[in-house]
């Protein structure tokens, strides 16, 4: 069922049969509760680490950290083209097999083989053991047998997505309704990239709920408007034009904002300038009709949708035709390492660049006010002092996160006790 406007009586809260009352945060200030997040969450679900233009052709790798899951991870394309993913470890004696001067750092590149740096020990493109230095010394090794750990990988419309679940729901099935609302969107087109990172002290559920309610925005980020539009903004609010759940998954959509402005003044003279900001460059290329799932309000106002694909990949796409994506990595439950790529159609002069980098630079402003707040909120609700803490309803997805969380836990908790209760 799809959640087009504000229902007609009462809340979209109600509307979606979360509770109202007051929240508790217990679950971002736990260990324990993180401990057994990385068990029920991110051992069982699938992950999105990458897309497909990080491996151009046949040899080509990247590594990806996954402390929630306690691992790191190998992907390559095999010599026939095929994705493989590997747990990054060798076989021998369990050292990182894929690292360079820091063993913490992920890496990328192309090779031919995989060669442990502690003893030699050499794996193919798919993973099998095909060298072990001074072989007789071992007693009756069979190569076959030591391989590398092999992990479940597959292709969203290419985001590259691995999970750990040996048992798993087929990846598109797993995207659901909201992922089929989004099929079709050219994000092959869009492959200049700009990445960046910063390690957050902050549970990462927190900062996922700064990006999926738009309450903040006139407050924490008024002074980043000219001073007019600063203050309609404190008068007046902002309010999504739709919410939606579907599963595990969340989405939020809003109104387009200063894309273009309906009068210049409202914007700084930079942007006035290369007519460009937060909401990315004004005049985005032509990509034809765009997927039933986005704008699902089917607004004029429309600007941005923002998906959460749980647990922790956010896809974001705008209405000037670029796109980006956060990623939130858990190093512990206070910490997370915080990932956003912008996504354009390769620019075809100058003038396009320089469009492109104003909206990259003004997202990471953006960021950095989040994180700060974030930070914040995380030592606070440490302390204790306070326990309950109300959400209005354009908190909705905030209050579905947790929600989604504690029932993965749950579940997780009553089959270790049924197993535990049968004796296996």
């Amino acid at each position: 069922m799809a959640h087009f406007s504000k229902p007609a009586e009462g809340s979209w809260t109600e509307h979606f049969g979360l509770s109202t009352e007051p929240a508790n945060y217990a679950d971002s200030i736990s260990p324990e509760f993180y401990a057994l997040e990385q068990e029920a969450i991110f051992k069982k679900t699938w992950l999105n680490v990458g897309r497909v233009e990080q491996l151009p052709k046949a040899g080509s790798f990247f590594t990806k950290e996954l402390d929630a899951a306690k691992t790191s991870v190998l992907i390559v394309k095999n010599r026939d083209g095929e994705l493989r993913a590997f747990h990054n470890m060798c076989r021998h004696r369990g050292n990182k097999l894929v690292w360079n001067d820091f063993p913490k750092a992920e890496v990328d590149g192309t090779c031919r083989q995989f060669t442990c740096k502690y003893h030699g020990w050499r794996y193919d493109l798919d993973g099998k053991l095909t060298f072990v230095q001074q072989e007789g010394e071992f007693f009756d090794l069979d190569k076959e047998q030591f391989g590398l750990a092999p992990i479940s990988i597959d292709v969203w419309e290419g985001f590259i997505f691995v999970t750990f679940n040996p048992d798993p729901q087929p990846l598109r099935e797993y995207m659901g309704r909201m992922g089929a609302g989004v099929e079709g969107y050219p994000f092959e087109l869009m492959t200049q990239k700009h990445t960046y990172r910063a390690e957050i002290g902050s549970n990462w559920k927190l900062f996922i709920d700064a990006f999926m309610e738009f309450y903040h925005a006139p407050v924490l980020h008024n002074r980043q408007s000219v001073s007019e539009e600063s203050r309609k903004l404190a008068k007046y609010g902002y309010e999504a034009l739709s919410y939606d759940i579907d599963g595990p998954h969340a989405m939020v959509s809003s109104w387009g904002g200063m894309s273009p402005p309906a009068d210049l003044n409202m914007v700084k003279p930079i942007e006035r300038t290369l007519h460009s900001g937060l909401f990315g460059p004004w005049e985005g290329p032509d990509i034809g009709e765009l997927p039933p799932g986005v704008n699902p309000a089917k607004s004029p106002a429309w600007g941005i949708d923002s998906f959460l694909f749980f647990p922790n990949f956010m896809l974001l796409l705008w209405k000037p035709n670029w796109y980006l994506t956060y990623h939130y990595w858990p190093t512990s439950y206070h910490t997370h390492i915080f990932e956003t790529t912008l996504y354009f159609a390769p620019p075809k002069n100058a003038f396009e660049r320089l469009q492109q980098e104003l909206a990259v630079v003004t997202f990471k402003e953006y960021g950095l006010q989040d994180a700060n707040t974030l930070e914040a909120t995380q030592t606070m609700l440490e302390s204790g002092a306070v326990t309950e803490f109300p959400l209005c309803d354009q908190e909705v997805m905030l209050r579905h996160l947790h929600t989604v969380c504690r029932d993965y836990v749950e579940k997780h908790l009553s089959n270790a006790g049924a197993v535990a209760a049968k004796g296996v």
